[in-house]
């Protein structure tokens, strides 16, 4: 006989979904959906009277077309749970299209779209996601375009940036980090065009060449992206950028980008863009892009001596826009924001986020530092301090609990550290010959830096708030799972586990019965011995099922 199981209710949000084994749910991810939702939803309201202009001009007569209606393209929809939460959550939304390439992912999000009441807005699409945004028409772009893919979104980027209308907005998630953030730079240079560079700030280069990968898929067809919120979170990093048209902005551009030139001993880094800008002096509206000479680095680094890695190109500029940050934390402080489930790690990264200096590209970490010199760790409050009091500017990253990013000069955090060093010595053992350390602590410091008396910008609101800034692993086992894993609420085994010697647990099992079973056949006790065989039978009936 067989059992067959009661399909298991999910429920996210507002929104509730089945799950019968066969589908891909990461509980991991509710923090990217509830941002997804507080972007979208601030997105339309500020841009609510520019994207229905259309509605103005037809009752001006001006155009005989209706007003456009606003679409949005979840093009691996799974389940359909994020589709389903945008339907329920995002006020100003005309339809939206849950599309999968499985038959099996095409019945489930029709069976969840039904039990959530929402077939008014959510309409399935059982194709390939690439071919569907290929065949887009011109007059029937998507207002918003959202890739979430197991992995790279690098093969869905170039029909993304095309299908969109102009002013859309396009969503990226990534979660191959390990290919962004530098552990094979080969496979990097093949998907995004980049090489990353290993170290502490991988994952805000992640963000950069993503970020950059999508302006230079742009560009091809006279488009070009205005990032809005762009976050390295848990084990991906999600991307919110807006698509426009302009030829101009496509040859500017080039100033967008930067190569990275890295220290292998003190992992110090300098940025050389791919091109600058120059007005006449005669005519300061006569632009002209100039390539740099460079390299802006000599062979050797000058604070430690060794020689440099050469990574990029990276985005240069803004990952956020400062205007729309400020509205999207009006929307989650509100209370439909208060009302998600990782509400408390929103505001808190978003926090961060809105600390950080904005035109300042990558971050030193302190402990990075600290371990190059082998020197016992300096407070985050101390060395903040000592920055500030010296007239430059430092935030936090988002990206990293022990960040330091700030518009001083290395060399000043080498002299601040070397200082450190004096109250703090190091081992005389660790002075190695062409080290990093003895190049660097070999030199006094050009000053005293008070470390006593804090700077009263030193401590930032978000941490004497006491915010969820970096919050610890969301789950045991937590990361983005594997196809070969179901992933439902906080528990999974993956294939290779549960298979792990299955043989030699089927003969153990095997053994055990056939000792039970001679056991009681030699019990005297015949009603024990019918309670035994009920309750064998009834093991046979679970296994079977």
């Amino acid at each position: 006989m067989e059992i067959k199981d009661e399909p298991k209710v999910i429920i996210e949000g507002s929104a509730k979904i089945f799950e019968e084994g066969n589908v891909f749910y990461n509980p991991v991810q509710e923090f990217n959906r509830d941002v997804s939702i507080c972007v979208l939803n601030t997105f339309l309201s500020m841009n609510r009277d520019e994207l229905l202009s259309r509605t103005e001009r037809v009752r001006k007569n001006e155009e005989p077309k209706p007003p456009k209606k606003i679409r949005i393209l979840e093009a691996l929809a799974a389940t359909g749970l994020r589709s389903i939460r945008y339907a329920k959550e995002v006020e100003g939304l005309d339809e939206i299209i849950a599309n999968d390439l499985m038959n099996q992912a095409v019945n489930m999000i029709e069976k969840n779209v039904k039990a959530n009441g929402v077939e008014d807005k959510v309409k399935t699409s059982h194709a390939d996601a690439v071919t569907l945004m290929y065949t887009t028409k011109a007059d029937n772009k998507f207002t918003i375009i959202d890739l979430d893919p197991y992995g790279g979104p690098n093969r869905f980027l170039d029909g993304a940036v095309q299908s969109v209308e102009d002013g859309g907005l396009l969503l990226v998630t990534a979660t191959d980090m390990a290919v962004l953030a530098g552990n094979t730079p080969e496979a990097c240079i093949v998907k995004y065009g980049s090489v990353p560079l290993r170290s502490k700030a991988c994952h805000e280069m992640a963000l950069r060449i993503l970020v950059r990968s999508i302006e230079t898929t742009a560009n091809k067809y006279g488009r070009y992206i205005k990032p809005l919120l762009c976050l390295s979170v848990d084990f991906y990093v999600r991307i919110f950028v807006r698509i426009y048209t302009g030829q101009y902005q496509c040859k500017e551009s080039s100033t967008k980008q930067s190569m990275v030139y890295q220290c292998t001993g003190c992992d110090a880094f300098t940025l050389q863009p791919l091109a600058i800008k120059k007005s006449s002096p005669d005519n300061p509206k006569s632009i002209k892009f100039c390539i740099p000479t460079g390299p802006f680095v000599s062979t050797n680094c000058v604070h430690c001596g060794h020689k440099h890695h050469l990574g990029g190109p990276i985005w240069n500029r803004e990952l956020h826009d400062w205007d729309f940050l400020r509205e999207l934390m009006k929307f989650v402080k509100s209370e439909k924001g208060q009302k998600l489930g990782t509400y408390n790690r929103i505001l808190g990264v978003l926090s961060v986020v809105q600390e950080e200096l904005p035109d300042i590209p990558l971050y030193y970490t302190i402990d990075q530092m600290c371990c190059v010199l082998k020197l016992e760790m300096i407070p985050q409050m101390k060395i903040r301090s000592a920055i500030l009091h010296e007239n430059y500017r430092v935030s936090l990253s988002h990206a990293c609990k022990n960040s330091l990013k700030t518009d001083a000069p290395v060399s000043l955090l080498w002299d601040i550290l070397r200082c450190w060093a004096k109250t703090h010595p190091v081992n005389p053992a660790r002075f190695h010959e062409g080290s990093a350390l003895k190049m660097i602590l070999s030199k006094e410091p050009a000053k005293e830096y008070d470390f006593d008396h804090l700077h009263p910008e030193a401590n930032p609101p978000s941490r004497k708030d006491a915010l969820a800034r970096f919050p610890e692993n969301p789950a045991a086992m937590w990361g983005p799972g594997t196809r070969a894993t179901i992933m439902v609420d906080k528990s999974r085994m993956t294939k290779n586990i549960r298979n792990q010697n299955k043989n030699v647990k089927r003969k153990a099992k095997q053994r055990k019965d056939n000792e039970m079973k001679d056991e009681r056949e030699k019990s005297p006790d015949t009603k024990h011995m019918k309670i035994d065989h009920e309750e064998n039978n009834m093991e046979d009936v679970q296994v079977t099922s």
